[in-house]
């Protein structure tokens, strides 16, 4: 059993996702935000431990709103890192992932408008989400705002895209428009696959 969060390595090296993500956006992003959750993350599980020790009063509705945000911040990192590759020409979803997104969506072009619309219409800081609803046992899109606000519970994710400011401003400033469209030639189609297995 593991003791604390730990930031995970990068499946790529900081410069293989050019020109859609620079090496200094990517270091920004995954060394100093993400690292940012996990070291919080850690901090909370130690102050809870240590009121435990001491036998003193712990917020539980502050601090379980802190975790869930930075644990949730975390881990949607974690798989948002997974989700991409180095760029690949015709990069167009294979396998699995091509059969549910015909069945639910009709075509991938279609989900793809629909995807990216959530991924520009997501209020602040925010994420658009792929998951698999385990009740219909459908794919479905959502927008979760500040990590963990909106999502449904026990949705296997797919695919996510982290449209927060930090993950494209030094490369886009604030042009959120250019940074989605370039997203689609970097996603790891075969992870997502992978996923599919999962649910």
């Amino acid at each position: 059993m593991a003791n604390e969060y730990v930031l995970p390595e990068l499946p790529y090296a900081y410069n293989a996702l050019q020109p859609y993500i620079s090496e200094e956006q990517l270091r920004f992003h995954h060394d100093k935000h993400h690292q940012a959750y996990v070291k919080a993350a850690n901090s909370i599980l130690e102050k809870i431990q240590l009121s435990r020790k001491m036998s003193g009063e712990i917020d539980i509705k502050a601090i379980a709103r802190e975790f869930s945000f930075n644990v949730s911040g975390h881990i949607l990192h974690s798989l948002f890192w997974e989700n991409l590759q180095a760029p690949q020409k015709d990069n167009l979803p294979n396998g699995d992932a091509d059969k549910i997104l015909k069945q639910e969506f009709g075509s991938y072009e279609r989900f793809k408008e629909e995807f990216s619309k959530a991924a520009l219409s997501a209020e602040g800081s925010a994420w658009a989400v792929l998951a698999a609803c385990p009740v219909l046992k459908r794919p479905i899109i959502m927008q979760v705002e500040k990590h963990s606000l909106y999502i449904n519970p026990a949705s296997p994710i797919l695919l996510v895209l982290d449209v927060w400011e930090h993950a494209y401003y030094i490369d886009y400033k604030n042009e959120r428009a250019k940074f989605v469209e370039g997203f689609w030639n970097i996603i790891n189609w075969e992870m997502v696959n992978k996923r599919i297995k999962e649910m």
